[in-house]
């Protein structure tokens, strides 16, 4: 049985997801507005989309892992992003998983 294309692309969206989350707060204990971190991750291969980005950064800002301001910034006013204190813990326990899981997918492609 071969999976139709369709549900190899939601496949692959779900999976993407949560590393999305964890992109993101990665990218942004540099501050950046949304605009300048879409090329940031573009620039190493992680294409988003502004109607996935937008939404996900008010969604991490509500929960308290970002906090934002408008500020002044190459003549123009932008809200800036950065991670909060509650977004550095998160992504420390987020990176742990990860690491975590990463190894075990190794282990279980090592006995395949």
């Amino acid at each position: 049985m071969t999976l139709a294309p369709e549900r190899l692309d939601k496949l692959a969206m779900e999976m993407r997801r949560g590393v999305l989350i964890l992109a993101v707060l990665r990218a942004l204990t540099s501050p950046h507005y949304g605009y300048s971190l879409r090329k940031q991750l573009a620039a190493i291969g992680l294409e988003i989309d502004e109607g996935t980005l937008y939404p996900l950064l008010r969604r991490l800002e509500g929960q308290g892992l970002l906090i934002s301001s408008w500020e002044q910034e190459e003549g123009r006013t932008r809200r800036i992003y950065r991670i909060s204190a509650d977004g550095h813990s998160a992504l420390r326990l987020m990176g742990e998983e990860w690491h975590k899981l990463n190894g075990v997918l190794q282990q279980l492609e090592e006995k395949a």
